[in-house]
């Protein structure tokens, strides 16, 4: 049976001395994704919402739209020691032929580290793109808050410290739809799914918030779910930032109660649009 958390014997080491004890670490497991009985990838992950996650991923890689779109999702049983279920295995059934056609195998295996970069390009995402960036503003006392209502929910990191998490946040500052998993990218690919299985796409009025870096595959899974704004408590990447502003995405970094950075889409933060315009053509290559 999967499991979210493991326990584990350690040597700790602290003040000068050894001890032992037991100690407690997310769990990492693959799961082999079927689509119409046809292997179509693994990717390793944290157990749990493994159904959003898979729709979350169909929808970056622009094989689904809506949850219409997949005709079923469960577990295989025999596949584990004794014909006993492993629950590491998932077979996704499309609804239609033209659904189909757009999957294309993966042979390597997805770490929690790696992300989906289906995409070839910045043009080709924002080509790819259903819909326009939602319109959600926020304040920034509202921003300067969302790391620690996002951390109060993380459930899984209190007991490992080694998860990530993504959740969804309103124009008032409440975090809903928190999703946990070791890899960042799993994280938002379960938020989305769940949203996509709720019929709540396109995010126009939701903010997406990220406990890691702002990598550009989840700035790309931002902007193909239709949301106006990413929030991460870390640093973005150079090409996160350029197709942020390319795609017209709120990309805010470096998040704590102290404040904040704001590498584009600035209208969208309260009180900040005449900062913006002040460094408007300001960007340099270093």
């Amino acid at each position: 049976m999967s499991r979210v958390t493991v326990r584990t014997p350690v040597v700790r080491y602290r003040d000068g001395a050894f001890s032992s004890r037991s100690d407690t670490v997310a769990g990492e497991e693959p799961l082999e994704i079927r689509i119409g009985g046809e292997p179509f990838t693994t990717t390793m992950r944290t157990p749990g919402a493994d159904i959003e996650l898979v729709h979350g991923l169909l929808h970056a890689e622009g094989i689904i739209a809506s949850r219409d779109d997949v005709r079923s999702a469960r577990y295989c049983t025999g596949v584990g020691p004794d014909g006993r279920n492993t629950y590491n295995v998932l077979e996704v059934g499309l609804a239609d032929a033209a659904a189909q056609a757009r999957v294309r195998p993966r042979r390597q295996v997805t770490t929690s580290a790696c992300g989906v970069c289906g995409a070839e390009s910045i043009d080709a995402i924002t080509r790819a793109g259903r819909y326009p960036p939602g319109r959600v503003e926020l304040a920034p006392e509202t921003i300067r808050a969302l790391p620690g209502r996002l951390r109060a929910q993380q459930r899984t990191f209190r007991t490992t410290g080694g998860v990530h998490a993504a959740g969804l946040a309103t124009a008032g500052g409440l975090v809903e739809q928190v999703r946990e998993d070791v890899g960042r990218h799993n994280a938002m690919d379960k938020v989305i799914g769940a949203a996509l299985l709720a019929d709540r796409l396109p995010l126009v009025d939701r903010a997406l918030v990220t406990s890691s870096r702002a990598s550009f595959e989840l700035v790309q899974k931002a902007v193909l779910a239709g949301a106006g704004m990413l929030v991460a408590v870390s640093a973005p990447s150079s090409l996160a930032v350029q197709l942020a502003q390319e795609a017209g995405l709120t990309l805010i970094g470096f998040t704590s109660a102290s404040g904040f950075n704001i590498y584009s889409g600035a209208w969208r933060v309260v009180g900040a649009t005449k900062a913006d315009e002040s460094l408007a053509g300001a960007g340099s290559a270093e």
